[in-house]
């Protein structure tokens, strides 16, 4: 008995293609067919049997169904895009993009719902601000709501950054960072595409940080998305130097003020050495943030050029990816991709039996079997 194949749309096997950006030789080798096979079906030259075009669309990162659209479905925007390169808006969002945003989603409409069964109150400070805001003042106020003082240097920048994301998850605010989409180590994020997003929500506010970035970065990156709560402004930031969109100009701003606030910043880089390796050194334990901090403050007050920070930038990102292929990164934690608020408040139900494990593991993206380890990796 012949094989049934499933008549698919070769226009919509090449869009799916196309979505995601890769190669005919690539695309074939992941589905497991031969390049001029995928190349005759998207022509329109033979079919796949079923299993054949589960296979491509699993590749492709695809829903199946898509296969036998007679057009691509126009998808809304999941949130403002804020990014410019330039000064010019980017190219619509990746694949992998649409899905860590939609995986955040998910999470926090989940939470928000258990907020609201817990009877939760709106927390004052998102939105509290508008963009127009004076950085110094906003910057003030998440001092004030996260519980920390303008430092001279007491902490290490990494213990730092630390404590300000357990800050910032006690205020309730939901901090979620991962440098791939879901648990696929093959499908890495794009630092390039973006550095993080921003979900305002009255009771369930979301930050997400792209962690394939240099760790030395993730720390303005933090700031910059605390600052769009502030601001009640969701969106998809890049914090690149030079956005002209007014909530990005804002966020940049008041980043800077939290972490080195402008007149300290001036006056110390006045008093340091000359010399730019020690001077960055001098102003990192001044302020408690890391070097690369330190290069993009002084690129944000004018103190040196573009050139100059880019090329910092890129050095301290590439060591980051050696030191990540040479076995991991003393930076990584196994519960960093799900916020420990909302990963205690999945596992609390979970545990209590309103929550089905199946359901547990699925929001969490842990096997079922795993959810009690994972619990007391979270602590108490």
């Amino acid at each position: 008995m012949p094989t049934p194949q499933a008549h698919i749309n070769p226009s919509m096997l090449r869009w799916a293609r196309g979505r995601v950006g890769i190669d005919l030789q690539t695309a074939a080798k992941a589905a497991h067919v031969k390049p001029e096979q995928l190349e005759r079906w998207e022509m329109g030259d033979g079919l796949p049997t079923f299993k054949q075009a589960q296979n491509v669309a699993h590749a492709l990162h695809a829903p199946f169904g898509f296969f036998f659209l007679q057009q691509p479905p126009e998808a809304a925007p999941l949130l403002p895009d804020l990014r410019t390169v330039g000064g010019a808006p980017v190219e619509k969002p990746s694949v992998n993009l649409i899905e860590t945003i939609q995986h955040a989603l998910q999470r926090q409409a989940w939470y928000a719902d258990y907020q609201q069964e817990q009877g939760a109150q709106t927390l004052p400070f998102v939105g509290k601000f508008k963009a127009s805001a004076s950085p110094p003042t906003v910057a003030a106020d998440i001092r004030q709501v996260l519980g920390v003082d303008v430092e001279q240097g007491q902490r290490q920048w990494d213990v730092y950054h630390r404590d300000l994301m357990q800050a910032a998850e006690q205020s309730g605010i939901l901090v979620m960072r991962s440098g791939i989409v879901g648990n696929n180590t093959r499908r890495k994020l794009d630092v390039g595409e973006f550095r993080g997003f921003a979900i305002s929500h009255a009771t369930a506010p979301v930050i997400f940080i792209n962690a394939a970035d240099a760790p030395a970065a993730r720390l303005f990156t933090l700031l910059h998305e605390l600052a769009h709560i502030w601001l009640g402004s969701s969106g998809i930031s890049n914090a690149a130097h030079g956005n002209t969109r007014t909530e990005e100009v804002a966020c940049n701003a008041i980043a800077g003020e939290f972490l080195a606030p402008a007149d300290a910043f001036q006056a110390a880089w006045a008093d340091a050495s000359p010399d730019w390796p020690v001077r960055l050194a001098e102003l990192a334990r001044r302020f408690h943030i890391s070097q690369l901090v330190v290069a993009r403050r002084a690129l944000d007050l004018g103190l040196i050029n573009r050139e100059t920070y880019n090329n910092f930038y890129l050095a301290e990102l590439e060591r980051f990816r050696q030191a990540e292929s040479q076995g991991g990164s003393y930076y990584r934690n196994a519960g960093s991709k799900n916020s420990t608020r909302f990963a205690k408040a999945v596992i609390a139900e979970a545990f209590s039996g309103r929550l089905l494990l199946r359901d547990a593991g699925k929001l969490l993206g842990v096997q079922p079997a795993n959810l009690r380890a994972f619990a007391e990796q979270l602590g108490p």
